[in-house]
């Protein structure tokens, strides 16, 4: 199940939805849509949770996703899933309205298409925009690959599966009246030592 991240920021009106060209979207639409997701974004320096986008990166992964093909709003969601390996999936409350943004903006355009999603299409425009952010794409781009590729090695399956047998030893066992404190100092030494070394590896 998917479980979609919040609006964040100021919206997509007023003075902030003004286009001056360039790295427009990085300073024109600084406190726009960043978002959080469903594991957040990565790690600060000192390990606290940091938004997945900075700025206007959204807005541009999305003109880039347009730009490699004519996309509907859920396709985008799904496309940014999939490239966070399913652990970040902005919501539709951050989608449509950027997508409504890029598209008063002349940067994309509705096409038509045989279903009742709407297709976007991206403009000259717009790949001109992508041309003069592409350094800030490119980083965007790669940051949500390397989550990916980072969820796949901690949440892969057997790993998953391990901690779980773990936890419930971990229930079983310490549920036990009969358990005693040299007992206990005994469990807790096998995890540090298993934790050790792990770390070591």
């Amino acid at each position: 199940m998917i479980f979609y991240a919040k609006m964040e920021g100021r919206g997509c009106g007023g003075r902030h939805a003004t286009h001056r060209g360039g790295r427009g979207f990085g300073h024109g639409f600084g406190h726009g849509f960043g978002g959080g997701g469903r594991r957040g974004g990565g790690r600060g320096e000192r390990g606290e949770r940091r938004r997945m986008f900075d700025g206007g990166e959204l807005r541009l992964v999305l003109l880039k996703l347009i730009a490699d093909e004519p996309r509907h709003g859920y396709d985008l969601i799904r496309q940014i899933e999939e490239l966070t390996g399913g652990s970040y999936a902005p919501s539709p409350g951050v989608i449509y309205p950027t997508l409504t943004m890029l598209d008063d903006m002349g940067l994309i355009e509705a096409q038509q298409s045989d279903g009742a999603k709407k297709l976007f299409a991206i403009t000259d425009a717009g790949r001109a925009e992508l041309e003069a952010n592409s350094e800030i794409v490119e980083a965007a781009i790669a940051r949500l690959t390397a989550v990916g590729e980072e969820t796949q090695r901690t949440d892969s399956a057997s790993v998953r599966r391990a901690m779980g047998n773990l936890r419930q030893v971990l229930m079983n066992r310490l549920g036990d009246r009969d358990l005693d404190n040299a007992a206990l100092h005994d469990i807790v030494a096998l995890i540090d030592e298993a934790a050790q070394k792990i770390e070591r590896l």
